[in-house]
């Protein structure tokens, strides 16, 4: 009998697959889309690990099974090569980006290969292809156009171990996201796109989308969308006042101080003679820490220092005292607060330690203890008292309208998209600084903007990047004037050009435009989109703002990228810890093939240990149970193929039930993305099909041909290279993969032997086996014929009492 040797079968298939470009999309084909996406990969030195293996494995299984089913699929693959990770393994070996990426890149293209992914490779690019990352310039541009992108000097997190900026989104506890060192902040001028523009859309057009609650949850969280009022407190004996934003207005009657950032603008002017060396130490002992230094040590304790200013509260005409204190952050709100200690836990702390005014102004529903944040009826609020605080607030807000000290206003807690590193291996951003028009954008016609090859391209750490030293290519001519210029030397977060890569792979050749319109409007959105949890705020934000920009500029008809999320859980070490190179518990796929199990066998157990999304320690003793699973898989067909078994029907009506109830359970669960059930029906419609073959050999020999293609192909997905082998053995052409998906009819799924409980006296004696249209009369007569039953029954039967389809009990 032929033997099972991934070794050999699976290089093949691959092979085959090549040459015959199987898996390349169509465009604009008749039958109904289907576009299936990875999270965009970057391509590291250390390779794929396991759990790459496992997202690819939860698209690769879909998209298969969606083409055998009729859908026109398209599965590709590119690489998200600009960035941290990139550059910072170019100074690790001390090889340029350039090399290092495509080194990087041909080894994960090779390891995907091998893997045996359903991958339409003509459609390959990576980010840091000048033609491809020439349309992230063009896009930056359209935003700039747009009045959608802009320059400005502010305090920025700065990670002093990759010596650049962070966006908000990329500062984790107070930590860089890439190396996990504490970051600072830093005076420095930056690029930024406005996603604070689309705040409301991004917030409203969640409820729509078919992604976990967790995810949207955290997008509605970043985002921060409140609704309160904006009240100004004008400042006792001085001009100016002071804006403070609040959810509760309900709660002004109880703000008895106010707090200032100490970087508040109004500090200097508005403290006193008396308590100018004492805010002026506190104001310059606060501003040498950072935000996350500040937030840390407000949680222990409060400090702060009475500027000796007053502010009027407007509802009551009461003279507040205005104190700064650190946690209070510039950049959050209006940098300042009305305090109401009786409702406001840090308020209240900072009152107690001050001894300031507490005053009640809320009366909770039930007696509660500590300051109390919830609902109830107003107190201590002159015109307002006895009304609900939900009623009150309105009515507040309205008479602040009236009396023009305040209004109704929408708040957010997401600021804007700092897009600027201070990196050489990202995308140059496409302006030129020129000393008489300021900053000029490069005419599109002249992108890209090629990045230079450059010798020395560590950071700096002074603010600049690399491309600083790179003089020739600095130096230019302003497109407006045509004198002299310097090119802007920072690059862009590599969060750019993966915020619109899945619409490039519908068109990636296009040479003239970053897709075509009918192309795109063909394929997006994404119907299916698979990757890790940890980009929710990042690129699945910043993606989503981009998609609506386009919308916006008449590119796309659609507002929304990705139609369905999927987030996989972890595979683990047995330890429970995450499995990376760093613990040295790392698991390369190719080692894992490489020890004979192959690449079927690695696909199969990383979605057979637990539901997809969950997730769960690695098994080698599960990695060999599947394994066995496939010998027994190809051995039944093995030898079915070279059985010579004359026929008989007596096997049909088993064989063909268990295959169309294999073919329903499995088709169910692909579709609810259940791939640990449905392997598990698998291996039980396997187990069937020995215990038939035990009973009958291979007698019925159309219906184990049928038994045995439809395992075939239901197994196809999965394990695509051992399917493939089967396929042709049992005689089929075409290859599984391009054959049609089984329907099952469910006449067979109904039951064609019922089992039939026997007792006497209500106690068991025996079973039987009947026709499932056995008429009640036939029943009795084989229940009494049973011979265990019938030892029970010679004084004679005084009633038969029948449950139909489940027991005869005769009483005697």
């Amino acid at each position: 009998m032929k033997r099972y040797n991934p070794a050999e079968l699976e290089p093949k298939w691959q092979k085959v697959w090549a040459d015959e470009q199987t898996y390349k999309a169509v465009d604009f084909d008749a039958r109904p889309k289907y576009y299936a996406l990875s999270f965009f990969p970057y391509p590291s030195g250390a390779g794929l690990h396991i759990g790459h293996t496992r997202n690819f494995a939860i698209t690769d299984v879909t998209a298969r099974a969606k083409r055998m089913q009729g859908y026109n699929v398209l599965q590709p693959m590119g690489w998200d090569s600009f960035g941290l990770p990139g550059e910072n393994y170019a100074i690790k070996t001390g090889v340029a980006p350039q090399v290092t990426t495509k080194q990087n890149t041909d080894n994960f293209r090779e390891q995907c290969k091998r893997l045996g992914l359903a991958i339409d490779w003509s459609r390959e690019f990576s980010s840091s292809d000048s033609d491809y990352y020439k349309w992230t310039q063009w896009f930056f541009l359209l935003l700039l156009e747009r009045g959608l992108a802009y320059q400005q000097e502010s305090p920025q997190w700065w990670c002093e171990t990759d010596k650049t900026v962070l966006a908000n989104e990329q500062v984790e506890a107070g930590r860089c996201w890439r190396c996990g060192n504490l970051v600072i902040k830093k005076n420095l001028k930056q690029w930024f796109f406005k996603i604070t523009d689309y705040a409301d859309r991004l917030v409203d057009d969640l409820d729509d989308l078919d992604w976990p609650e967790g995810i949207k949850l955290m997008q509605r969280n970043w985002i921060g969308k409140s609704k309160g009022a904006k009240v100004e407190f004008r400042i006792l004996d001085n001009e100016d006042s002071v804006n403070a934003f609040t959810t509760r207005p309900d709660t002004l009657f109880g703000a008895t101080f106010m707090v200032l950032a100490p970087e508040h603008p109004l500090i200097v002017t508005i403290t006193t003679a008396e308590h100018k060396a004492e805010v002026e130490a506190y104001v310059s002992e606060a501003t040498r820490k950072n935000e996350i230094e500040r937030q840390e040590e407000a949680a222990k304790e409060k400090t702060g220092v009475f500027t000796g200013a007053y502010a009027v509260n407007p509802v009551n005409g009461e003279n507040i005292p205005i104190w700064t204190a650190d946690y209070v952050l510039m950049g959050y709100g209006t940098s300042a607060i009305m305090a109401v200690p009786a409702h406001d836990q840090r308020d209240n702390e900072f009152a107690t330690k001050f001894g300031l005014p507490i005053i009640e102004v809320v009366q909770p529903p039930a007696p509660s203890e500590g300051c109390y944040s919830g609902e109830g009826l107003l107190v201590n609020s002159a015109g307002y008292n006895g009304m609900q605080s939900a009623e009150a607030r309105e009515k507040i807000v309205a008479d602040l309208q009236a009396s023009k000290k305040g209004s109704e206003q929408v708040n957010y807690k997401i600021r804007d998209w700092l897009i600027s590193r201070q990196r050489y291996w990202g995308a140059p951003i496409p302006v030129v600084h020129c000393t008489v028009d300021g900053a000029v954008a490069v005419p599109k016609e002249q992108l890209p903007i090629e990045l230079p090859v450059l010798e020395k391209f560590q950071p700096s750490g002074d603010g600049q990047s690399p491309l600083a030293l790179a003089t020739d290519w600095v130096n230019t001519t302003c497109p407006t004037c045509g004198g002299p210029a310097r090119r802007e030397t920072d690059t862009m977060d590599g969060f750019a050009c993966s915020s619109w890569y899945f619409l490039r792979f519908a068109d990636p050749k296009n040479g003239t435009e970053p897709f075509a319109k009918d192309k795109v409007e063909y394929w997006a959105p994404v119907d299916m989109y698979v990757g890790g949890a940890e980009h929710a705020v990042m690129h699945l934000l910043y993606a989503r703002m981009w998609t609506k920009v386009m919308q916006d500029a008449g590119m796309i008809s659609f507002n929304e990228p990705f139609k369905a999320l999927k987030n996989q859980g972890m595979l683990l070490a047995a330890d429970g810890q995450k499995i990376s190179k760093s613990k040295g518990n790392d698991i390369k796929p190719e080692e894992i093939i490489e020890q004979g199990y192959g690449a079927d066998s690695l696909r199969m157990i990383v979605l057979f240990l637990a539901p997809f999304d969950m997730s769960t320690p690695w098994s080698n003793e599960g990695l060999a149970g599947v394994f066995r699973f496939l010998q027994r898989v190809w051995t039944i067909s093995q030898n079915f193929i070279t059985s010579e078994t004359p026929h008989n029907s007596e096997a049909e009506g088993e064989l063909y039930a268990a295959a169309h109830r294999a073919i329903k359970k499995v088709s169910h669960d692909i579709e609810h993305m259940a791939y640990n059930t449905a392997i598990s029906a698998l291996m039980q419609f396997t187990n069937e099909l020995y215990t038939i073959e035990k009973k009958y050999s291979f007698a019925a020999h159309e219906a184990w041909q049928f038994a045995l293609d439809t395992l075939t192909q239901l197994l196809a997905p999965f394990a695509p290279h051992i399917t493939e082998e089967l396929w042709a053995d049992l005689g089929k052409k075409g290859g599984v993969h391009n054959s049609i998906w089984p329907i099952h009819d469910e006449a067979y799924l109904v039951e064609h032997v019922l089992k039939i409980a026997v007792q006497v006296n209500g106690k068991l004696r025996g079973e039987i086996e009947v026709a499932h249209d056995a008429t009640q009369e036939v029943i009795v007569a084989e229940a009494q014929g049973h011979e265990n039953v019938a030892q029970y029954l010679s004084d004679g039967i005084k009633k038969t009492i029948y449950v139909p389809g489940k027991i005869v009990n005769f009483v005697v």
